[in-house]
């Protein structure tokens, strides 16, 4: 495994990490396994949050007695200091340990972000418990390329989490600017929601920019890290036929696709958009038609069921037109 420093928070992680999210699909004995299978690996960095329902207190069971062999990462949408100091002491309860390495503000707007900043925000919170010895470092996760380049400028910030992947690289110059400043770059989204389904390209794709300090895909299987822990394992430079594949991918995708962050839900009509948008895309871009049909006519709701409020919209970190995409998939799905 090889190991980088994770920029001034001077911790040396690994190359890839483990990102908590597919936990939720689990329960804690599997989460237990995989926790022995990443230590055995040398896989060191765990990425999770408050907002991943069970995933913290499945971790903190999880790492019971191997603690100190992990860097520990989570985070909290907390805006105002109350807010923030309440969820930083659920972490620290939920991960069963009495330091968490890394505390990120979790995607905040612009907004949310000056409101984290100002006099009675998060921020305050946090540095007090940097201070007290609670949390060793302080970062910030974004989706806004825009907020990206500012909190460039931000001293309290020592890391930036983003999406980076195949068909996602608005953000490369200012990955290369994090390096610059030292500032270390997380990289979220590598398989970019789960619409590229070829992980190991994925994952060879992200470990050829040297700039990246660590890559997070989610995992929840045994299978899944072995294939993952290959993939980064294997430092060759990229082949001409898989920057074929890789063009192949940003053409069949384009940029107006769902990652699956579900920050558009609930959706007032009960819709699970980005299960049609999963159902749609295996439909169209995976010649599965059969397959994607049957799961998304077993939906509770379809895409027909959209009342064109536009809530989603406001919503949804990507500026998609979600109502445009629904009515592509009621015409495709016939519902």
């Amino acid at each position: 495994m090889e190991y980088k420093v994770l920029g001034k928070t001077g911790l040396k992680i690994s190359a890839m990490g483990f990102g908590g999210i597919p936990i939720q699909r689990i329960d804690a004995t599997g989460t237990k396994v995989l926790m022995h299978q990443l230590m055995d690996a040398g896989v060191n960095y765990i990425d999770t949050a408050r907002g991943y329902t069970v995933s913290e207190e499945y971790l903190g069971e999880a790492l019971e007695g191997i603690r100190q062999h992990f860097v520990l990462a989570t985070k909290s949408m907390a805006r105002n200091k109350a807010g923030m100091l309440k969820d930083i002491e659920t972490s620290l309860h939920n991960l069963r340990t009495d330091y968490i390495d890394l505390y990120q503000v979790h995607n905040p707007s612009e907004a949310q972000l000056e409101q984290v900043m100002a006099p009675g925000g998060a921020l305050e919170a946090l540095k007090e418990a940097k201070a007290a010895g609670k949390i060793g470092h302080i970062g910030l996760t974004l989706h806004s390329a825009d907020l990206f380049k500012k909190a460039l400028d931000f001293d309290w910030v020592e890391t930036i989490m983003f999406p980076y992947n195949i068909v996602e690289t608005q953000a490369e110059d200012l990955i290369a600017k994090c390096a610059e400043k030292n500032i270390g770059f997380i990289v979220m989204k590598p398989l970019a929601g789960g619409a590229i389904d070829n992980a190991t390209l994925a994952l060879r794709f992200i470990g050829a920019n040297p700039n990246v300090s660590v890559v997070i895909p989610g995992m929840a299987d045994p299978a899944e890290l072995e294939q993952n822990l290959a993939a980064v394992a294997d430092t060759s430079p990229l082949t001409e036929t898989e920057l074929q594949q890789m063009q192949q991918i940003r053409d069949s995708l384009g940029t107006q696709f769902c990652r699956r962050c579900n920050y558009c839900a609930p959706c007032t009509a009960g819709i699970s958009i980005s299960g049609v948008f999963l159902m749609e895309g295996y439909y169209s871009r995976y010649n599965l038609q059969d397959w994607a049909t049957a799961r998304y006519m077993a939906m509770d709701k379809h895409a027909s069921d959209c009342v064109n409020c536009g809530v989603c919209e406001e919503r949804c970190p990507y500026n998609l037109p979600i109502r445009q995409m629904l009515k592509k998939a009621e015409r495709v799905f016939g519902k």
